[in-house]
């Protein structure tokens, strides 16, 4: 080596050494001092460590809410558009489209704060005080039925609150369980003699059928589940007498605009008899808004999920209904009633 490359060679390994020092010479920088630390330092644990001193209830929440976030999530934590839905998707999330909220799908309510703390509201982050963001994270807890407006959600309530989805995750040992059985050489040639449909697509009819005069023994067993599952969806529907009883009296809400059952007659509203998995806008003799005309000419159906959508807030769900009914916010009020209209099919 060259005495120019050795000279080189040792000035970097002195610079490497003696950096701070030479920063501290320059005056590049300082220690952070507690307080600077404290001021940046927003990281809450699960534990609940981290938590900053406050308290708010969902009534005061919901103003706060109402002012700063419902442009975007919607009076009721329901979404706009394809702003996020805040609250409810309870017991969806073995759906083939889960509905995932704070209240059906995050497992730390710690996450809620922290994220609402530091990004929210949008176009204006940080600017929540902390007695705000309980109050606001409270009122998300209220619209997910988890706790009851008078709660007080507080740094030393806030562990009291338990989320549903709080056990659903599992660690993810796919590449150890999974993985080996996915890798290694592909078959490329003499691999499988016949191709067979071993399963069929429940959600959306899109399985071809098979029109071979010999059938496989795994296309008798493919044919047999088809018609078994038929068979069920063929069932009679067993009605909740328990939840139509509780839909009864939500129905009180419903009676000055709407009849159901035997001797219906339209009014203000049109007759819900067979309302629940019945065409939109089908109802002889009443006359419908436009928007629900157009609707009806899609081919909506009022299954569960979309009587549910319309429910919890009408005029969010359908731009122009005639519908002045602000809605059912609580999802367990939406089933209730929506069995109770099921108990009048006919």
């Amino acid at each position: 080596m060259s005495k120019f490359l050795k000279s080189t060679a040792l000035t970097v390994v002195i610079a490497m050494v003696a950096g701070p020092v030479v920063a501290e010479k320059f005056g590049l920088g300082r220690m952070a001092l507690p307080e600077e630390i404290t001021a940046w330092d927003g990281d809450i644990s699960p534990d609940g460590m981290g938590l900053p001193v406050g308290s708010g209830d969902a009534l005061d929440g919901e103003e706060i809410f109402a002012d700063k976030c419902a442009s975007c999530h919607g009076d009721f934590a329901e979404g706009i558009d394809n702003w996020p839905k805040l609250a409810g998707g309870a017991d969806t999330l073995n759906h083939d489209d889960p509905l995932k909220t704070v209240g059906s799908y995050w497992p730390y309510l710690t996450t809620t704060f922290d994220y609402i703390k530091r990004s929210m509201p949008y176009g204006n982050a940080g600017s929540l005080s902390d007695d705000e963001v309980y109050a606001m994270v409270a009122y998300i807890l209220y619209s997910n039925d988890l706790v009851e407006d008078d709660f007080v959600l507080s740094n030393e309530t806030f562990l009291d609150v338990d989320m549903p989805n709080a056990n659903g995750f599992i660690i993810d040992d796919r590449a150890e369980t999974e993985y080996p059985a996915w890798t290694g050489e592909p078959c490329m040639q003499n691999c499988k003699n016949d191709v067979v449909v071993t399963m069929r697509a429940l959600v959306l009819d899109v399985t071809p059928t098979q029109n071979n005069a010999a059938k496989t023994p795994e296309a008798n067993e493919v044919e047999a589940a088809g018609a078994e599952v038929e068979a069920e969806i063929a069932k009679p529907t067993v009605i909740n007498a328990e939840l139509a009883a509780a839909g009864k009296k939500v129905f009180k809400k419903c009676k000055a605009c709407h009849q159901v059952g035997e001797g219906a007659k339209n009014r203000t509203g049109p007759i819900l008899t067979n309302i629940v998995d019945g065409a939109a806008g089908a109802v002889d003799g009443f006359k419908y808004s436009k928007p629900m005309k157009k609707v009806a000419e899609a081919g909506l159906v009022w299954n569960d999920a979309e009587l549910s959508a319309f429910l919890a807030k009408p005029k969010a769900y359908m731009k122009g209904t005639k519908m002045s009914f602000a809605g059912l916010k609580k999802e367990a009020d939406q089933r209730a009633l929506i069995e109770y209209l099921r108990s009048f099919d006919e």
